[in-house]
């Protein structure tokens, strides 16, 4: 890892209103290189045991590609793309095999210990990069009303009031159309640097103002439990799963010259 800040982490599921749990959320540390780590959301859509079939899929996928990952050969972006593109197929396989029609999203980021990161993202679960509390970048969802906030025809705010907001465009999964394949390039990331993954559960009641002020505020493990009871309670009995994993990026303790 280097010089200068060391990580710190935190995950946190909820089923939230819904009679089953169809989110699945994982940070996996490397098994043999130290300070690498990558971070999974996934959201499963067709039914109660097609959506969960998917998002299972997801993470099996995620470890077993990480787990045969190399710093000094791979690149956290070739990792990424490899995790959509196999991910997809293997969903597309178990529908196949149970005349289901099992979807996921996706959102995973990678950082390695030289300080190199990526991430990619499919649907609408999201990554936010965030720098002393400050919205670095977010991904864009492939959804419907994203499609339409492009064009300038819907303001971001009036989004998710849309009667088609749960429309997606893309995802691992679908039939008709390839996986997308959002690779992002995580630069200069330094101490004061946080990423957050989630699936629309929880980022559908926050603004990127209040993420980045809790991220920046608390520790990691207090962010997540701040942020799922806040969504539990801002959604009123109505709350879809949902799923979080926060990295954070802290300085170095300074060491005080002993007398």
């Amino acid at each position: 890892m280097p010089r200068g800040f060391r990580l710190a982490a935190a995950t946190g599921l909820h089923q939230g209103d819904r009679p089953y749990q169809q989110d699945q959320v994982a940070l996996l540390s490397h098994p043999r290189v130290p300070g690498c780590v990558l971070a999974v959301v996934a959201d499963g859509m067709g039914g109660r045991s097609g959506g969960r079939k998917a998002s299972d899929q997801v993470l099996l996928t995620a470890q077993q590609l990480f787990a045969r990952f190399s710093p000094d050969r791979d690149t956290p972006q070739e990792l990424l793309r490899r995790l959509v593109e196999d991910a997809h197929t293997v969903i597309k396989l178990t529908a196949a095999a149970s005349e289901q029609e099992p979807h996921s999203t996706l959102a995973a980021f990678l950082l390695t210990p030289d300080g190199r990161g990526a991430a990619v993202h499919a649907g609408d679960s999201r990554i936010y990069q965030f720098r002393k509390g400050r919205l670095v970048r977010r991904t864009r969802d492939h959804s419907y009303v994203e499609v339409l906030i492009e064009r300038g025809e819907l303001a971001e705010d009036q989004a998710m009031l849309h009667p088609q907001a749960n429309i997606l465009v893309g995802c691992l999964g679908m039939r008709s159309t390839p996986p997308p394949l959002d690779v992002h390039t995580l630069e200069e990331l330094g101490p004061g640097d946080a990423l957050l993954a989630c699936s629309d559960g929880l980022w559908h009641y926050f603004t990127p103002e209040e993420l980045g002020a809790v991220v920046a505020e608390q520790s990691p493990r207090e962010a997540v439990q701040l942020l799922v009871d806040e969504a539990r309670r801002r959604a009123r009995g109505t709350g879809d799963n949902l799923s979080v994993a926060i990295v954070r990026l802290d300085p170095l303790p300074r060491h005080t010259p002993q007398a």
